[in-house]
């Protein structure tokens, strides 16, 4: 319970920044409340308001406001944390909305890099990108559709050119940042004042500070990233393996040629559970925009023919299947180089399969989240560990083995269990784990699932028994990632980060807390840090 000096203070900054930033600024709304208080795993404390400034000036008045009166804020991008990046973990907490700060400020072609807001989603800017033939080296993940750059920045995260050039922060130069008392901060080049910000190595990597932070040092408002020329040709393979060691060693040695954009693969079950659903391969727009990327008329009704007689029946008896991309400026390039991983997967005992997933996958990067229910209305819930190239195999073995052991648990509250192998240049595997389980959806799944889709699937009665189990399953698949020394991203509450750092690397982290946000009002409890 608030004491009511707080609850007065509350109360003063909701009509302060009403005042200042405008009446649709700010809302208490309890829906809008409750929804902005959970994420895809959790439902938080109920946040006390929402405020959602529509540009930098707007967001320093705000948090200076805020700081005035020692009222945390808990910032949001697009809400598909799975981590509690975001949810308050305690009374009195706002959330600071970002979605109005969405514009693409500066398309510079000639110095190639782009300035965004930090709420701009990834779809939004590829499809400005693409427009002018360029895009940014990583250039978003799946959930691309509502995720944000900002966010992106804030949790780093995996996807679309990820297997060669990393997460979002290395393609990152500057970041505009406003501390928690107002104070606007621009790292890089652009921290000289009036300089581009074309270069992000001018003197210690600030920029690289506010990368994978969780938005607990400050909030983020203007992001510039590297940009690159669109490839002009690309192609694709598949291959599936019988058991989960070669599918490993195949993974490993893929990533060490550094070729492939991309390199992704799923377990038996994860496929099974993929194809049960909705599936993209027999979505007509799918279909459609595969046949657009190939140019011409010949190739693309060639193509679009090949994904629609494939179906669904390729992956019919799932195995361990692998995907990659490879893109390039020239089709004799791309053809060599797809023939060195080929060999590679052939060496370890893959079997080439039809290639729709990758191929389905590029052509319609950002689709409709949907993925986030099962194929009937499951809940649905990953976690992750970057682990080195090296420990794959060991650490797949330790968290099937572990599964194995649950086993009982799992069949008797109807929890389906896979995993997904996600390439992060030529040094880390992130290996997610899912679990889908019958259990009541949030507001936050109605939001988010296509109304279509939702009407399709069948809903689920409140199963507290069920969510345990997976929650122990959670903890089990940590403790094996810990085991291999394995890194996090979107670290949120979810992940131990500050209790397992050297005394010295979290004695530095404090003292940066204590600098940029010393009443401990930005994001508390994220990464630890109180």
């Amino acid at each position: 319970m608030l004491d009511q000096t707080k609850t007065d203070k509350l109360g003063e900054l909701k009509s302060v920044l009403a005042q200042a930033l405008g009446n649709d600024a700010v809302s208490d709304d309890p829906a809008a409340r409750e929804l902005f208080s959970q994420d895809i795993w959790t439902k938080g404390e109920l946040a006390e308001f929402i405020v959602a400034p529509n540009n930098l000036e707007a967001l320093s008045a705000a948090a200076a406001a805020a700081n005035e009166r020692g009222i945390a804020f808990n910032p949001r991008g697009g809400g598909m944390s799975y981590t509690k990046g975001y949810t308050p973990d305690r009374e009195g907490v706002a959330i600071l909305d970002l979605s109005k700060m969405n514009r693409i400020l500066d398309l510079n072609v000639d110095d190639m890099y782009v300035t965004v807001e930090a709420g701009c989603t990834w779809a939004d800017l590829h499809e400005a990108l693409s427009a002018k033939g360029v895009r940014t080296p990583f250039w978003g993940p799946l959930s691309g559709l509502s995720s944000t750059i900002g966010g992106g920045l804030s949790q780093n995260n995996a996807f679309f050119g990820a297997g060669k050039y990393g997460t979002t922060g290395d393609s990152v130069l500057s970041v505009t940042v406003v501390l928690a008392d107002g104070t606007i901060v621009r790292t890089g080049s652009a921290g000289t004042t009036g300089a581009k910000p074309f270069w992000r190595h001018y003197g210690p990597d600030l920029t690289g500070l506010f990368c994978g932070d969780c938005g607990v040092l400050g909030y983020k408002a203007e992001i510039t990233l590297r940009l690159i020329k669109a490839p002009r040709e690309e192609t694709w393979a598949s291959y599936e393996f019988d058991n989960a060691g070669d599918y490993a060693d195949a993974m490993s040695a893929l990533m060490r040629e550094d070729i492939a954009t991309e390199i992704f693969g799923f377990d038996p079950n994860l496929t099974r559970v993929r194809m049960a659903r909705a599936s993209m391969l027999s979505d007509a727009k799918a279909l459609k925009n595969v046949m657009k990327k190939q140019g011409n008329l010949l190739s693309a009704l060639k193509e679009g023919a090949k994904v629609a007689m494939a179906g669904r029946g390729f992956m019919a008896d799932a195995k361990y299947n692998l995907h990659y991309t490879v893109e390039g400026h020239s089709k004799a390039g791309v053809k060599e180089e797809i023939a060195i991983l080929n060999a590679i997967c052939e060496a370890h005992g893959g079997k080439s399969i039809e290639n729709s997933i990758p191929k389905i996958i590029r052509a319609n990067p950002f689709g409709p989240l949907n993925s986030i229910l099962g194929p009937s209305g499951e809940r649905w819930v990953p976690i992750h560990g970057l682990v080195p190239v090296s420990e794959t195999r060991d650490c797949l073995a330790k968290i099937d083995a572990a599964f194995d052991a649950m086993r009982k648990e799992f069949d008797d509250h109807g929890i389906v269990t896979g995993y997904l192998l996600t390439s992060m240049s030529t040094t880390g595997v992130i290996i997610e784990p899912v679990f889908l389980w019958p259990e009541e959806l949030f507001e936050i799944h109605r939001q988010t699932v296509e109304p279509g889709m939702l009407s399709k699937v069948g809903t689920h009665d409140a199963n507290p028994a069920a969510t345990a189990v997976v929650a122990k399953g959670r903890q089990v698949v940590l403790d094996a990632f810990r085991q291999h020394g394995a890194a996090h991203f979107q670290i949120g509450r979810t992940y131990p980060y500050l209790e397992t750092r050297e005394d010295a690397t979290r004695a530095l982290l404090e003292k940066v807390k204590d600098i940029v946000d010393p009443q401990r009002i930005i994001n508390p409890g994220a990464l630890g840090l109180e």
